[in-house]
């Protein structure tokens, strides 16, 4: 199980680390590259992942209320560490919220527990992203406003993308072949420029990366176990959960850090070295999650 863990997790070190030796070379400017990301290329990816899935919403009202509780709950407790270790709530709170449960937590999910539990992580993985996309993005900048929130491309492409499966709409295989090479964009972009601003990162950002790298998985897995005491789930989604509140931060914390400029520095330590973290904590909970 580790050398699988491992072998899912090598192209996102290897690509990370690709980018920081260009971005200790050259040095260069990653802002449009992280604009395009933002709008184009990571919505694709979200409409493409959504489009081509067979849900059943209803099936899933108790995993949704467990997901949107372990993500708040996330928030909260990192406020509260924030403000006890005079940290910026901002900088360390979204890192504490929004895990890596896409590029990571959907193959691991199939991994670790077969192709059954791809519906149910994609559940979760739609929760994430649209909190991420619209609190995530008020917490950053109180100046936002809801309809624009809203109005977010990758926002309208969950709801987009959840509403082709609920209604079983049929999409032209040749414009949904042409999303998904779009959106295969996205995740080795944001790595890559994960990689350049760590090439230009402060080595004072270290212990804060350690401590949020401890923080999300320890506090992720505590709040999965009492929400999974409180709402009556499946032993499947279950162990689904404990993964999911296990997982590393996401990459994209570290692009909207960058957008907002709030302190991206300290958030690309929490995610590489979250990320790194996750050979240790990963093992951890799925050996919680399948001997249960």
């Amino acid at each position: 199980m580790l050398l699988r863990i491992i072998a899912i997790l090598f192209p996102l070190f290897a690509i990370t680390a690709l980018g920081f030796g260009v971005g200790r070379r050259s040095k260069p400017d990653m802002s449009v590259a992280g604009r395009l990301n933002m709008d184009v290329f990571t919505p694709a990816l979200i409409f493409g992942a959504l489009a081509s899935k067979d849900f059943h919403i209803q099936a899933y009202g108790p995993l949704l209320l467990a997901s949107f509780g372990l993500i708040v709950g996330s928030g909260l407790l990192a406020w509260w560490v924030a403000r006890l270790l005079g940290v910026e709530p901002k900088t360390l709170v979204p890192p504490m919220m929004f895990n890596n449960c896409g590029n990571l937590g959907l193959p691991l999910a199939v991994l670790a527990f077969g192709p059954a539990a791809l519906p149910p992580a994609v559940v979760m993985f739609t929760v994430s992203n649209i909190l991420h996309f619209s609190f995530g993005a008020w917490l950053l900048d109180h100046h936002t406003r809801i309809t624009t929130v809203w109005r977010s491309p990758s926002v309208l492409a969950s709801l987009g993308g959840l509403a082709v499966g609920v209604f079983n709409l049929e999409v032209w295989p040749p414009l949904l072949q042409a999303v998904r090479m779009v959106g295969d964009i996205a995740v080795p972009l944001m790595l890559f420029m994960l990689g350049v601003r760590l090439a230009t990162s402060r080595i004072t950002a270290l212990g804060f990366g350690l401590m949020g790298a401890v923080l999300r998985p320890v506090s992720g897995m505590a709040l999965a176990w009492g929400l999974m005491q409180a709402i009556d789930l499946p032993r499947d989604q279950q162990a689904l959960l404990l993964v999911f509140g296990a997982l590393p931060p996401a990459v994209l914390n570290f692009m909207f850090a960058e957008r907002y400029r709030q302190e991206p520095d300290k958030v690309a330590s929490v995610v590489l070295i979250g990320n790194l973290a996750a050979v240790v904590f990963m093992p951890i909970a799925l050996g919680w999650a399948l001997g249960r």
